[in-house]
Order: structure tokens, then sequence, then C-alpha cells
């Protein structure tokens, strides 16, 4: 395992603030149990959720399929279409449409792939500003941080901190904390850019095969401003967000809001089929370690997923630890499984921090297995010796204890003597339960002789 501080050292470093950990994860609590109310309320929820399923299959057997019928339509639209097979390429194509235009200053609105491909760091380094329109990004990029979250990127911030920000930054007056306040100091600050910046940039929520067009999903309307202004609009998209036909995205439109934040729809759902006239329109199809995923059986449904959040908003992993403990630009169980993909040996403590109840599963609207591909990773991290030697000892002096019932036994009552006569053995720093935990009372005896015991008595 790499030298980078892990889940676990992030996790407790977010923990040592009790009172915003249990904001943190009575705040996500809550988004959730408002998508359980949304989802309820649909009566054919379930059968919404496995036909979205389904489609996603079908586009996931035929994606070159289906890839190659939007390239066609998009073009025949008048949309300049450009693939990029890494992040770099992803980078170097959008850095070079501002060069062609001489363009140093762009907006952009929330877009999960840019964050993955790290683009704003890129175009900082080569002279460019962008400046993120969503409010939630552009507090986190204010604060100079990644999101936290892929709907909510400044969960993590609390009103005090975003009123410190923007009076730092935007001039607000210094202790400002209503939320109306503060909301209305970022948007005069943002109109100034929208109407000044002549690059906008997206992301994609869904592209249609059928027609070649895609479809951008904000609750803001910052994606149309910044697009419906600007004189050239860079579209980038995951080369999974492809869906057949047009009829499809009712099934996800009813799906996505409800899952992200128990809205019955995302309040701007905004086509985009060709460009303006005297406008360009650009389109980045990325794969970015796509393709590899798409060959390994075991854990291709991780490319369903339309990135609602629910699975983070679930977790009692996440909700505890806080997204950044993720070091990725997916945080969550949906970023434990893609992750790896892209890095074994980087992102290789991520699948183990999970309790795998099943939970995230349960609840994504494209029935994901997330759990199960979390425990297929550990075992993949394992066999191919990316896991700490600790853990790799550990896992092994656990197999020979387990596969053989005498030594367990034993190792019980050995287990049981130690606890109670040399408690300090076990009660200690290197323990990590006991860091967090009070040990358990030592029991008396082992589950099997109780049971052996209180059987001769029933009998």
């Amino acid at each position: 395992m790499s030298s980078h501080k892990t889940h676990a050292d992030l996790a407790e470093q977010f923990n040592k603030a009790p009172e915003r950990v249990a904001w943190h994860d009575d705040t996500l609590w809550f988004v959730r149990q408002k998508r359980d109310n949304a989802a309820r309320g649909v009566e054919d929820w379930e059968i919404l959720r496995e036909t979205a399923s389904k489609i996603k299959e079908n586009v996931l057997s035929r994606l070159d399929d289906y890839l190659m019928e939007f390239e066609a339509r998009a073009l025949e639209n008048g949309i300049q279409v450009h693939w990029a097979k890494d992040a770099a390429e992803h980078n170097a194509i959008v850095y070079s449409i501002f060069q062609k235009h001489g363009v140093e200053r762009a907006v952009k609105s929330k877009s999960m792939l840019t964050e993955e491909c790290h683009l704003n760091d890129y175009l900082q380094q080569q002279g460019v500003e962008i400046i993120d329109s969503d409010l939630g990004e552009r507090i986190v990029q204010l604060a100079e941080e990644p999101p936290s979250h892929i709907v909510l990127p400044a969960i993590h911030k609390k009103k005090e901190e975003v009123g410190e920000l923007f009076h730092r930054h935007l001039g607000s007056a210094k202790g400002e904390k209503d939320a109306k306040v503060l909301t209305e100091t970022a948007r005069q600050h943002l109109r100034e850019v929208f109407l000044s910046r002549k690059i906008a940039l997206t992301g994609v929520n869904f592209a249609i095969a059928e027609t070649g067009e895609f479809v951008v999903c904000t609750n803001e309307g910052n994606a149309d401003m910044g697009a419906h202004l600007a004189d050239v609009h860079i579209a980038c998209m995951g080369i999974e967000k492809i869906i057949p036909k047009r009829e499809h995205l009712g099934v996800f439109l009813r799906l996505l809001a409800r899952s992200a934040t128990g809205q019955p729809i995302t309040t701007y759902s905004s086509h985009f089929k060709k460009p303006r006239k005297g406008q360009e329109m650009h389109l980045v199809l990325v794969d970015n370690g796509r393709s590899s995923r798409l060959g390994e059986e075991s854990f291709r449904n991780s490319l369903k997923c339309i990135r609602c959040g629910a699975c983070m908003n679930t977790c009692p992993v996440y909700r505890r630890s806080g997204g950044h403990s993720y070091h990725t630009a997916i945080a969550g169980p949906i970023g434990s499984i893609l992750a790896p993909n892209m890095d074994r040996k980087q992102f290789a403590d991520l699948p183990f921090a999970s309790t795998l109840c099943g939970s995230c599963t349960h609840v994504c609207p494209v029935k994901i297995n997330i759990h199960e591909q979390l425990y297929q990773w550990r075992q993949v991290l394992v066999q191919e010796g990316h896991v700490d030697k600790g853990k790799q000892l550990s896992m092994q002096a656990m197999k020979v204890v387990l596969s053989s019932p005498a030594l367990f036994k034993l190792s019980g009552k050995a287990g049981r003597k130690v606890m109670s006569l040399a408690p300090f053995a076990l009660n200690h720093r290197l323990n990590p339960w006991y860091k967090q935990r009070e040990m358990p009372k030592v029991p008396t005896s082992s589950f099997e002789e109780w049971y052996r015991k209180n059987r001769k008595k029933d009998e």
C-alpha cells in the first residue's frame, strides 16, 4: 500500500470534531429519509429501478454501437465531437479549444468528470481561470478544497464557515451567516462571471444515442446561464452516460432527483442538441479506465451509476467519516468500487471502508450491487498484494484458525483467559477497536459450550 494517508487516517482526522460528525451524519440521514418518502410516493418505483437497470445493461452490452450512433447524430447536429482515452488527453483537448479562441477565463457548472480529471488544476497551471458556478462547488473552490459529495459538494461546511469564506473572497459582511444573504452574495458575484465568460463548461448527465443530444440536470440553472451566454460550450462526459432513446430519459429523470435529494424532479433538465447560430459546441467523450472496467465482469455494473449520491447519504461509514477521507473525486460506496479500477495500489484501502451492510445497494436507483462489489474488490486486492503486510498476516492467521475447529476452540478459550486475567493485552492504543470503543465484557464460555449446556437442560 502506498505511503499516502488512508481512509482510516483521514476519517480519524474528520472525527476530531465530534459536533461536525454528528451534524454531518444527521443531515445526510435526513436526505436519505427524503429519498425514502419520495420513493414511496411512486407506485411503480421498483419497476422504474428494474427498468433503468435493464436499460443500462443493454447499453453496456452494446456500448460501442451506441457511442458511434451518438457521434453520428451529434455531428449531424453541428456538435464537434472529441474522443479522449484518459484524463490527460481530456484536459489537453479542452485547453486546445481555449488556445484556439485565445480565451483565458471560463465558467463551469458541476461536472464530476472534470473533477476526476483534475481539469481545474490543469487549466490553472496553463494560466486559465475557471470559476465554478454551482453554489456548493464555488464554496469549496474558494476554500481550495475538492467537493466532498457528488450532489452536495459543500455538505461538510457550516454556514458560519461559508460566511467567513464569502467575507474574505466576495466582500460580504463579517459574521454573516444568513443563508439567504450568502446565496444572494454568490448570485451577484456569479452574475458578472456569466456575462463576461466567452467559454462555458458543463458536465453531461445523459446522452441520447438516437438523437445526438445531451441532457444536463441542475437545481440552480447555472449550466443554462453559462452555456446560453457563452460563445463556446464545452461539454465533458464519460462514455457510460449514453442511453439508447429519448423515451428512456423519463425513466432516469424520475429516479435521479428522488434518489439524490428527495425532489420529484431536478429543477432544470436542459436539453442541448445543436449550437445556436454563431456558437460553437464541443463534446468530449472520455474513457479514462471505463473500457477496462467494462471488460471485468465482476465490476462492470458500476458503469451503470447515474451519480445521484444516494449510496453516500445512506452509508454509515461515509456519514461519519466525511467525503474527503476517500481521497478520490467520487467518495462513498460508489467511489470505493470505481477508484480501485483506476489505481489498485493507491485506492486499495477504500473497499475496506465499509460495513458491507448493503444499504447502498438497497437505495441505488439502477440496482448496482455495490456491497457485493466492495467484497469482491477486497478479495482481488488481498490476492494481488495491495493491502499492508499486517492485514495480510492477520487474514492468513484467521484463515488457519477458522478452518480448524480444534484450533478455533483452543483459540477461543485462550482468548477468554487472556481477556479476563490480562485485559491490558487488548486494551491499548495499538488495538484499533479499543481506540473508539469500550471492549465488551469477557464471556464465561463459548456459544457452543452455552448451547450444549442449555440444550441438555431442555431435554
